[in-house]
């Protein structure tokens, strides 16, 4: 099997190239290294295997185009290649809609020129959804939470770009889908939920578990935006990567279609709750800050999987607690990786 993976330096990326290559797969990664941490996750899969490095910018048409060229006979491309942070996006629309919409649009048009056998699946965004202001939203127990949704948005939920992120990852969702129906591309869409784990170099702006438990570890000043009340799903790093074998084993089955992927409403965690769990393992406690809330912020965002399990036959297997354990655990093993903050 060969793999191009987008993005293959970061944190999702990585992983997902690590458990390739580990299966003998040939891996090629297509990455402009220029996330921090993005070099020590080559290093670390170089351990792991030999891999292709192509350094690039999605941004690039000829360079996209040349190396799906080269790797016509790919069987699996893994567009993760993107601008992952609403902040940065409301700071700098034009590069972020540079690297989600025309990026993505990039990756379509080669595939589409040189490597149509091969199935494309695209790492989507809960925030196609927008603030979903017609979901009545209550609070209980010191969480926000959905008044009439007990599973969670599902894949009908009209979609609501909202922010300049969740408008390029949105038109670039829909790209994906019609170059299914269009052009008969093997693609399929993940509405990705908080995904986290290891290898995570998550910052204020972006990947908010990782980055909570970095900072915890570190002992490092955290700022809450809003009340702290505010609940996402979460989803361990490794029942990702399960979902994307279950797609590539059904790639003719699900051709054109969209998946919400999380925790679903069994893995939920405020933002206080998950400083309350961070403070059982530290056993002290942690005073965070508070600031304004940011723009785009979702009161709560919970994924209803249904159609995953029943379709893919997938549902996560690690519960956020051990998860959050497991993460932690991690980040105290490789403290080294983290010097920068200190």
């Amino acid at each position: 099997m060969k793999i191009v993976i987008t993005g293959g330096a970061g944190f999702i990326g990585s992983n997902a190239a690590a458990r390739w290559l580990e299966r003998g797969a040939k891996v090629v990664i297509f990455d402009n290294l220029s996330r921090r941490g993005s070099q020590d996750n080559i290093n670390w899969l170089r351990e792991k295997g030999t891999f292709e490095l192509i350094i690039g910018d999605v941004r690039d048409q000829a360079a996209v185009e040349a190396c799906l060229c080269a790797h016509r006979d790919a069987d699996l491309v893994l567009h993760l290649a993107a601008q992952v942070a609403v902040t940065t996006s409301v700071v700098d629309p034009r590069g972020d809609f540079e690297i989600n919409a025309v990026g993505t649009f990039n990756v379509l048009e080669a595939m589409r020129k040189h490597a149509v056998n091969a199935q494309l699946i695209y790492a989507s965004t809960n925030k196609v959804y927008g603030r979903m202001a017609d979901i009545k939203i209550v609070e209980q127990n010191g969480r926000y939470m959905y008044a009439e949704c007990p599973d969670g948005i599902s894949e009908h939920h009209p979609l609501d770009f909202h922010s300049p992120y969740g408008c390029s990852k949105g038109a670039a969702d829909q790209y994906v889908r019609d170059y299914a129906r269009i052009y008969g591309l093997k693609t399929v869409v993940f509405r990705q939920s908080c995904i986290y784990g290891y290898r995570q170099f998550g910052i204020e702006d972006q990947g908010w578990v990782a980055w909570f438990v970095i900072a915890c570890a570190l002992r490092k000043q955290l700022t809450i935006y809003g009340d702290g009340n505010q609940v996402r799903d979460v989803l361990f790093i490794d029942d990702m990567l399960d979902v994307y074998d279950r797609a590539y084993e059904k790639r003719d089955e699900i051709s054109g279609q969209v998946f919400n992927i999380g925790g679903g409403s069994e893995n939920t965690l405020s933002l206080l709750e998950l400083l309350a769990l961070l403070e059982r393992e530290l056993g002290c406690r942690i005073s965070p800050s508070f600031a304004n809330w940011r723009p785009g912020d979702q009161l709560c965002y919970i994924s209803d999987i249904t159609r995953a399990r029943s379709v893919l036959g997938w549902q996560p297997q690690i519960t956020s607690t051990d998860g959050v354990k497991r993460l932690y655990q991690w980040v105290l093993e490789n403290r080294l990786l983290f010097e920068w903050m200190v």
